[in-house]
């Protein structure tokens, strides 16, 4: 018995992923939920369409008790109202549920809440570094996590009226913002 034991623990030792398994998963199971604050201007268009789109890709992966999504507008132009309708008919295109949803501006607790914080252009990058500072591992600009767009930022669709390309865009960009997020805490 003993050398069956020994056997065990030294198969076990040789491979260092079985710690991993360990500490990951007492980890995990204590883990708060990741927060993320999806950022635009007014928190009607962009914003919202990230944070419904990003929902729906957390809950696909299974991750809806690990991730939490919200958003916010740095101008507050737009407090207490519904996502624009450009926005909610895109979501409800792709099926994705945009019920519940209030605009509201960004807070100054919003640093101590979420664990990133997601512009979308560079003047929300810039409003946000203003209240909160630069650090990029927590507050950057949803675009840098995909330099292959050929834009280096998500177009508001209440200037352009192409609620598809800002769509498209956020689409690309949420796949690799859930990437990034699984690889950094190992979900």
């Amino acid at each position: 018995m003993n050398t069956i034991y020994g056997e065990l623990v030294s198969s076990f030792n040789k491979n260092p992923r079985h710690e991993d398994f360990f500490y990951d998963f007492g980890e995990r199971k204590r883990m708060q939920p990741i927060k993320i604050l999806f950022v635009c201007l007014g928190n009607i268009c962009r914003s919202p369409m990230a944070e419904y789109l990003m929902r729906e890709k957390i809950k696909q992966a299974h991750l809806q008790d690990n991730i939490f999504t919200a958003s916010a507008g740095t101008s507050g132009w737009h407090d207490g109202e519904g996502m624009h309708c450009g926005t909610a008919d895109i979501l409800d295109q792709h099926k994705i549920a945009s019920n519940d949803f209030v605009s509201r501006k960004v807070r100054s607790k919003d640093w101590a809440d979420f664990d990133y914080l997601i512009a979308m252009d560079n003047e929300n990058l810039r409003d946000l570094e203003k209240l909160f500072g630069h650090h990029p591992e927590k507050l950057f600009q949803i675009t840098a996590l995909c330099p292959d767009l050929g834009i280096d930022h998500i177009p508001d669709p209440w200037f352009t009226k192409n609620f598809n390309q800002t769509y498209e865009l956020l689409d690309a960009c949420c796949d690799a913002l859930l990437d990034k997020i699984k690889q950094e805490h190992r979900l």
